[in-house]
């Protein structure tokens, strides 16, 4: 691979990007948590495909992925960097490609993947996973409480 054309400050700032446990990831799971819902993080939902989903409702066959805006590149969000541009550019088409492939090998097994943009609010985004996950739950299986019954 090609060496980039960088600073030490930019190769020590992208370093210590986090691709776990992100604030905007750990606010979620508080406002899922509050609201009832169990779950498991950090986990591949399923077994031979190489993704791992930041939170999965197992049950339900939830996979939820918290993408950062830049690194997915956000419609609403995504800036295009002029220093690399070319290799950036590349970065992120193939960030979106993966995705995209991400979400069709979960769906051929049965899984609906759910994305959440960073700068979505934690509260609404929990609602609107707690909403799939309800829908999709198996009959007989324990609803979170505060759920309204059918």
């Amino acid at each position: 691979m090609e060496k980039l054309a960088t600073t030490a400050n930019v190769r020590a700032r992208m370093s210590r990007q986090k691709s776990r446990d992100t604030a905007v990831e750990v606010a979620l799971r508080k406002a899922l948590h509050a609201a009832g819902a169990r779950y498991r993080i950090h986990r591949r939902p399923v077994k031979g495909v190489r993704r791992e989903a930041d939170i999965v409702f197992g049950p339900a066959r939830v996979a939820v992925f918290v993408d950062g805006c830049f690194w997915h590149g956000c419609p609403e969000h995504a800036t295009w960097p002029k220093n690399n541009a070319e290799f950036w550019r590349g970065k992120i088409e193939g960030n979106r490609r993966r995705d995209g492939d991400t979400d069709a090998r979960l769906a051929e097994s049965g899984w609906l993947a759910l994305r959440v943009w960073e700068h979505e609010d934690a509260d609404g985004a929990a609602a609107r996973i707690l909403a799939v996950v309800a829908a999709r739950r198996p009959t007989g299986a324990p609803k979170p409480p505060g759920t309204p019954a059918p």
